[in-house]
């Protein structure tokens, strides 16, 4: 089953109909909230969090290929809690610092995560170089780099500065709710594909999959970025 909602999210990008609230960024009506709130807003803020991990389908992706052959819930968690931590200083730091990075390229590398992690459940780092790069830490150096994606979306909104800690503290815990909840569903899904017949064989297709929707992605964001240029 899951090899072939790979394929659907591949067909999604290639044809070009994946809604823009899907692509991580965030909606007129929320971006209008955003920038017109006044003073803490901390449930608000959470949903809007939330909202944001379970339709970023880049982070999705590459959550989904850091669990893909995680078969304990005890690695399942410190493979997520490394994530969630490492995200999450980017994205305090990244809104409250008020550092600037590029966008497309810092979505580029997050594609090129998602690239990374599928070669990596392909074996190709130990049959191409004849070494295994340390999982958890990989895990960690591109968390940094999604966190940065998220602050990169908040920096394009005038944010206001009362309750703007608060805000973006509760903005965070939101981002970590949504993706326990979307972790939670692909986890259940695994887990029937891994009681199947098939997993073995559809694994190998599901990580190609994988790798091609992060070489889009990759693409994608770097003709955004020489077109801007």
């Amino acid at each position: 089953m899951q090899v072939f909602i790979f394929l659907f999210i591949l067909l999604m990008l290639f044809t070009g109909f994946v809604p823009s609230s899907l692509a991580h960024g965030v909606s007129d009506g929320d971006a209008l909230f955003i920038e017109q709130a006044s003073g803490m807003q901390l449930l608000p803020f959470a949903y809007l969090g939330a909202k944001h991990m379970v339709t970023g389908y880049d982070h999705l992706l590459f959550l989904t290929g850091v669990i893909f052959f995680l078969y304990k819930m005890k690695e399942v968690c410190i493979y997520v809690t490394l994530f969630a931590i490492s995200h999450s200083v980017t994205l305090l730091y990244g809104v409250l610092s008020g550092v600037q990075v590029n966008a497309h390229i810092v979505d580029a590398i997050i594609g090129l995560s998602v690239v990374y992690k599928a070669l990596d459940n392909l074996g190709a780092f130990r049959r191409w170089f004849g070494f295994q790069p340390n999982a958890k830490g990989a895990v960690l150096v591109f968390g940094f780099f999604h966190g940065f994606g998220l602050a990169t979306k908040l920096q394009d909104f005038a944010l206001p500065e009362e309750g703007l800690i608060a805000n973006i503290l509760a903005f965070n815990v939101g981002v970590e709710l949504g993706q326990l909840l979307a972790l939670g569903s692909i986890l259940i899904l695994m887990n029937f594909w891994r009681k199947t017949d098939a997993f073995a064989r559809q694994a190998f297709t599901a990580n190609v999959a994988l790798m091609s929707a992060g070489f889009i992605l990759i693409g994608y964001q770097l003709t955004g970025y020489l077109t801007l240029s």
